[in-house]
């Protein structure tokens, strides 16, 4: 059996490296990519930014507590996405078996490619000088035999890195990595991993598949097999769509009824027009709601008709509602409603279907003027399950 050559694909810095590659006079300074607002968020922050602690996902007001002369940038969504084109096509020169999972990155699958290249890494060599010469722009990119490895060996030497993982050389790879690198590993996972005393792939290797399944449900099997380099997901090309959501993250928090209810509405009336836009349909509704204190909540219900109107969906919207607390002292700052074909969610931290996620240009606040630019919540959890950081 001939064995799999797949490469991951990551840009460097996207949003933050565009903007320095068209403005030269934020190149080598510390830029962040996002809207300057009281709730901003940081969604790309440039190399020079993170010296000083700036990362995405971050507040903008934390940021420059953190970098005083951090410069803020709003996002240009078009021209990022017209990159990622460019980038697209330069992949297709190679193969078509490419799985993008954001903008900014994708995996590959050269086992059979276009120019007839034996090896993987030459692929991946010429890829990112051709990046860098049509686009002025440097990726990172990582070789193994399966998703996982090419993904971790990607982010292995960034930027402008290169990195391949040999199957003779996997297993002690994987042994010294920290578990926290490995895909599925959230916060509240690695918490409970280290509370068992896993804390290397090592570590992981020396548990029984009963305990992992016992301790982590279906995740489990995921764990024990990416302790042993085990990993057979294809690339696949085109994804079925499972979910459709929004979200809004308020200017003040809210704690009157009155007041949630009213954005409540708001968000379904956005739902419902997403739906149409997609043509997704869905049985599951999901509330998501995130606290002043960045808690973070869902709360699901299936029923057995699709939900296609605002008097299917609002109603259940309340009732989810009715099942938060919520009050003066515990007021939201965060209200999503989703529409799932399912809900499956593991140890309370990720959820499978609807995935929160903001997905290329797809994804807009209510508040148009703010939404390309505060860029949601600024990550994005790919299919697969890769969560991609630009």
């Amino acid at each position: 059996m001939t064995e799999r050559k797949i490469i991951h694909v990551d840009m460097d810095q996207f949003f933050a490296a565009v903007e320095q590659r068209d403005s030269p006079e934020l190149r080598g300074k510390p830029v962040a990519v996002g809207h300057d607002a009281q709730r901003g968020v940081v969604s790309t922050a440039s190399y020079e930014a993170r010296k000083f602690g700036v990362h995405s996902a971050q507040s903008i007001q934390m940021a420059k507590r953190l970098c005083p002369q951090l410069i803020i940038v709003q996002p240009h969504f078009s021209k990022y996405k017209e990159v990622s084109q460019q980038i697209r096509a330069i992949f297709q020169d190679y193969t078509d078996l490419i799985e993008p999972l954001s903008l900014d990155e994708a995996f590959l699958d050269v086992t059979e490619n276009k120019k007839g290249i034996p090896l993987a890494v030459d692929i991946a060599k010429e890829i990112k000088q051709r990046i860098k010469e049509e686009t002025r722009l440097t990726a990172s990119a990582g070789v193994s035999y399966c998703k996982f490895l090419a993904k971790i060996a990607s982010d292995y030497r960034k930027p402008d890195g290169l990195c391949v993982i040999h199957p003779d050389r996997a297993q002690e790879f994987i042994d010294q990595l920290d578990v926290t690198r490995i895909w599925g590993v959230g916060r509240k996972t690695a918490e409970k991993m280290h509370r068992m005393g896993i804390f290397t792939g090592a570590d992981l290797r020396r548990q029984s598949l009963r305990h992992l399944k016992d301790e982590f449900g279906k995740m489990g099997r995921v764990f024990y097999d990416f302790a042993r380099g085990i990993d057979d997901r294809p690339v696949i090309t085109e994804w079925e769509r499972k979910s459709c959501s929004c979200e809004q993250t308020f200017e003040k928090d809210l704690f009157e009824p009155s007041q949630v209810t009213i954005e409540l509405y708001h968000t379904v009336i956005e739902l419902l027009r997403r739906l149409e836009k997609t043509q997704f349909e869905g049985r599951t509704l999901t509330l998501k709601v995130k606290f002043a204190d960045f808690q973070q909540i869902t709360r699901s219900i299936t029923v057995g008709r699709i939900l296609r109107t605002k008097d299917d969906i609002l109603p259940l919207a309340k009732q989810l509602l009715r099942e938060v607390a919520y009050s003066r002292e515990h007021p939201i700052r965060l209200l999503g409603l989703g529409i799932g074909k399912s809900s499956v969610s593991h140890d309370g931290e990720e959820a499978e279907e609807p995935r929160w996620v903001q997905l290329e240009l797809e994804f807009k606040e209510l508040s148009d003027t703010a939404a390309e630019a505060a860029a949601g919540e600024a990550t994005a959890t790919a299919p697969g399950g890769v969560t991609a950081t630009p």
